[in-house]
C-alpha cells in the first residue's frame, strides 16, 4: 500500500493516476482492512486532491462488486443511485417514482445506508424509519420478498457489502467526499440493465457515461439533479447525458414544453414531511410541484429503458397510475411486506 499511496500523493506535479491493475489492489487493500486506517485515509484524501480517474472508479467499483451479496431479482430492471449523503433542502422524487415506475411495469432498485458525509442530509433510510420499518431488524430476505411482491428492491448498501461498513468510522472521521461517494452509488445491487445517476458538476458528464459504459449498463442516464441527485428539477431546465448501447449524447429536460414548470416552495425538510409528501403525491394529490416533479422524473425513465417512446407518452402514462390508485397500492404492498415480518403497530391502511 505504500508504493501505491506514493504514487497518488505525490502533490500536485508529481502525482500520476493509477492504472487498473494498481487501483485494483488499492481497492483490495483497503476493502480487506488491510491497509491501515491511516494508510487508507492518506490514499483517499490524495485521491480527492487529485481527483480519481477512469481506470481507478472502474477497478474500486469492480472490487465492491466482487464483495458485495447481489441478487439477479429483475432482469431488465432500472437501478436508481441517490446520493447515499442524502437531500438537505430538496423534494426526495425518486422515492415516489419507484413505485410509479413499478406500476409502469418496470420495476426498479433503490439503495443506500444511514447518512454519510458531506452532507448528512436525509436519505432512504430515515423514511422507513419514518414508516414504521426497523432497519435493525429487517434482512437481506425481507427486502427480496417484498421485491417480489411490489417490483421494487431496496438494498441496504452496508449489509449487502459489509466492506462498505467497515470503512464507514473512517470516512465519517475525514468527513469529506471521497471516491466512495461515487463508488458505493455503483455496486448494482439487482443487476440492472439501466441506471440513472445523479452529479454535481457538469465537467464529469464525459467521464461518468464512459465508466458506465465499461461497467455494462445498456442504458443510463447521467442527470445534473438537484443537490446533485438524479431527480430532474421541476422549475427549471435540467442537463444530462443519455447513454444508449455504448453511444452518448448531452440533452436537456425542459419542463415547461411539458407543461410540468412548477415553482418550488421553500421548504424545511425533515424525513417524516418527506416521507408525508410522497406519500401524498402516490395517493394522487399532494403539492403540485412534487406531483410534477415525480410525473417528469418517472416519464424520463421510462423512457430511458424503453418502456414508452417519449417523454410526453410517459408522462400520460404515469398521470393514469397516480391518478387511478396504482402506484399507491404498489407502495402499499411494498410497505405491507417490510412491516410485517416485525409485527409493526404502523397504520398500512
Amino acid at each position: 500500500m505504500i508504493h501505491l499511496l506514493k504514487e497518488v500523493a505525490r502533490g500536485k506535479r508529481g502525482a500520476r493516476d493509477l492504472s487498473y491493475d494498481e487501483a485494483l489492489s488499492a481497492a483490495e487493500l483497503i476493502l480487506t482492512g488491510t491497509a491501515t486506517p491511516a494508510q487508507t485515509g492518506a490514499f483517499l484524501a490524495a485521491e480527492r486532491l487529485k481527483e480519481e480517474s477512469l481506470d481507478e472508479l472502474q477497478a474500486f467499483v469492480q472490487v465492491c462488486r466482487r464483495y458485495a451479496r447481489r441478487e439477479r431479482i429483475f432482469p431488465d430492471g432500472l437501478d436508481c443511485a441517490s446520493p447515499y449523503d442524502g437531500r438537505r433542502k430538496t423534494f426526495m422524487a425518486t422515492f415516489p417514482a419507484a413505485f410509479l415506475l413499478s406500476a409502469a411495469g418496470q420495476p426498479v432498485t433503490l439503495h443506500g445506508c444511514a447518512s454519510l458525509p458531506p452532507k448528512r442530509g436525509i436519505v432512504l433510510q430515515d423514511l422507513f424509519t419514518e414508516a414504521g420499518m426497523s432497519m435493525k431488524e429487517l434482512t437481506r430476505e425481507d427486502f427480496i420478498k417484498a421485491a417480489r411482491e411490489s417490483g421494487v428492491l431496496y438494498a441496504d448498501s452496508e449489509q449487502w457489502c459489509p466492506p462498505l461498513q467497515q470503512i464507514r468510522p473512517l470516512r465519517e472521521e475525514l468527513d469529506m467526499r471521497t471516491i466512495f461517494n461515487t463508488v458505493e452509488k455503483l455496486v448494482d445491487y439487482g443487476h440492472s440493465s439501466s441506471i440513472v445517476f445523479g452529479i454535481f458538476h457538469g465537467t464529469v458528464f464525459d467521464r461518468l457515461s464512459r465508466l458506465l459504459v465499461q461497467l455494462g449498463y445498456r442504458n443510463a442516464l447521467i442527470i445534473q439533479g438537484q443537490e446533485g441527485s438524479e431527480d430532474l428539477h421541476i422549475h427549471r431546465p435540467t442537463r444530462m447525458y443519455s447513454v444508449n448501447d455504448g453511444t452518448a449524447s448531452l440533452t436537456t429536460v425542459d419542463p415547461e414544453l411539458l407543461g410540468l414548470e412548477t415553482a418550488v416552495p421553500e421548504i424545511e425538510w425533515t424525513a417524516e414531511l418527506q416521507l408525508r409528501t410522497a406519500e401524498e403525491v402516490l395517493q394522487g394529490g399532494g403539492h403540485m410541484a412534487f406531483y410534477n416533479q415525480t410525473l417528469l422524473n418517472s416519464a424520463v425513465r421510462l423512457q430511458l429503458t424503453g418502456a414508452v417512446d417519449s417523454v410526453e407518452e410517459g408522462v400520460y402514462t404515469c398521470k393514469s397510475l397516480l391518478d387511478s390508485g396504482a402506484a399507491w397500492q404498489t407502495y402499499q404492498a411494498w410497505r405491507h411486506s417490510l412491516l410485517a415480518p416485525a409485527g409493526s403497530g404502523y397504520d398500512t391502511r
